[in-house]
């Protein structure tokens, strides 16, 4: 049994000696929970759309000056990526590619 299966039969267990009302506010509760959560998300993909649109307006206005679009650092660092992943897999963390 792998540890998602005892979890589940943990729960299940759990759960079949639990009273009508305290099941109900149980899931009241986490679908409140899972409401914020959510909520957080919306909030925080619109911060990464507005990012992504004020880096792609400086890259057309470095191109349309002429300047370089990327320094050699950002090169350098792709490539130390893409040979990472190559060699183990896509295990690379948000905060290795910032």
């Amino acid at each position: 049994m792998d540890n998602d299966e005892k979890q589940r039969a943990d729960l299940a267990k759990e759960l079949s000696g639990m009273p009508d009302a305290e099941l109900k506010q149980t899931l009241e509760k986490l679908r409140a929970e899972e409401e914020r959560v959510s909520y957080r998300r919306r909030i925080l993909h619109g911060k990464i759309d507005v990012l992504r649109a004020e880096l792609v307006d400086r890259l057309k206005g470095k191109q349309q000056r002429g300047e370089r679009l990327f320094s050699k650092e950002d090169i350098v660092r792709l490539g130390e990526i893409l040979t990472k992943e190559s060699s183990l897999g896509d295990t690379t963390t948000d905060e290795e590619l910032f």
